[in-house]
This record gives structure tokens, sequence and C-alpha cells, in this order.
């Protein structure tokens, strides 16, 4: 990215030295989905960015079907922030690098977007970092089924981004869903992954 690119995106963050606290954004959208007076697990992910030639992309990983959280869907890299790890972000690249292989000094963390709640439980951090061009995905088989790329203004795009209605534990709910664009034909990016992009994307508005 250009360098006034990333530093618009930085100020659009939370710190890397401020986490935010409190409940995901969308946790009232889910208040009858989880448990009661149950502590979310916590987790982070890496909303990896990239400069092409052809523009900024977003890396994006698809899970394997076995996959006991979220099997066979549209992600980032990232899992549970584990008790060694320091911070949300040392947990998101760590994981980034089992599951895809990245190495620490192939991405530059820049600040945090706002927590988000899964219907699975998970407390979600995602950090948003650029990522070296020479990078080469060497997923793990066990958990990643394939890795691949959507151009970052595609996905800023509101009209390429969907409300679909689902019927789900009883109730008709809207969850979030992208339009299949042609570099990753029969991609689904959808439910929490859609609902980190469009952080994302209202994070940048609002710092306009």
């Amino acid at each position: 990215m250009m360098a006034d690119d990333t530093s618009a995106l930085a100020r659009a963050l939370h710190p890397l030295d401020a986490a935010p606290a409190g409940q995901g954004w969308n946790v009232e959208e889910l208040s009858d989905l989880l448990p009661p007076d149950s502590a979310p697990m916590e987790a982070a992910v890496l909303v990896g960015l990239i400069e092409r030639s052809t523009g900024t992309q977003v890396l994006l990983t698809r899970r394997t079907d076995a996959l006991r959280h979220h099997g066979g869907q549209v992600s980032f890299p990232g899992g549970r922030i584990e008790a060694a790890d320091g911070d949300a972000v040392e947990a998101a690249l760590r994981e980034a690098h089992e599951e895809i292989g990245l190495e620490r000094r192939q991405a530059t963390p820049l600040g945090y977007l706002d927590p988000l709640t899964t219907v699975t439980g998970f407390r979600v951090l995602p950090i948003v970092a650029t990522l070296d061009p020479e990078f080469v995905a060497t997923p793990d088989p066990h958990e990643v089924a394939a890795v691949f790329e959507i151009p970052l203004a595609y996905l800023m795009a509101p009209e390429n981004l969907e409300r679909i209605q689902i019927d789900y534990r009883g109730r008709p709910r809207l969850v979030l869903e992208y339009r299949s664009h042609e570099s990753a034909p029969g991609q689904r990016i959808w439910g929490a992954t859609a609902s980190i992009l469009l952080n994302l994307r209202e994070r940048l508005e609002s710092a306009q």
C-alpha cells in the first residue's frame, strides 16, 4: 500500500497499544443464541492486506470441512488466544504461521478493528496488517482447504454486500454476504468474515 493509504488506514483503527475492550459490537444481535452468563472465549484473526500491481488485496482462507468451529467457511487466519500468547496480535500472527506459513517478519500490524461476537461463543479481535507481497502461502491441509485474495476495493463497495434472510434456531435472521467475485468463484464470504469487513469499511468511512 502507498504510505498515505497505510497512514489513513492506521488512523481508522484502534492503536496496537490499546486493544479495544468490551463485548462484540454485534452482541445484541446474538443475545438469544449465546448461553446466559457465559464468558466468551477470546480469539484473534489477521486481516491481511497485500499490495499488488492491480491494487490492494485481502487475503482469505477457506477452512477444511472437518474443523469443529466454522468448518468449510471462508475466514481470516486466526484462532483462540492461548496463555502463551503475549496479546491478541501475537495470537493472530502465531495462528497465521500455523495455518498458512506466514512468517512474523512478513507482516506489519497496523491496529485493531472492533471486537466481534460469534454464534459459537467467541469474542474475536481482528488485527489489520500489511503483508509482504513476496509471501507465498503454504496452507496446513488439516486446517486450510484454500487460500485466495479478493480486491479490497470490491469488499469496501457497499453495493457488493447483501443482507440475506435465513432461518436459524427457530426464527428468521439477517446475515451479511458478499456477491461472488470473479477472482474467487464459488468462495462464499459471509457471516462473521463479512461482518469484520463491514466493520473495516465503517471505520474507514468514519475516519475520513
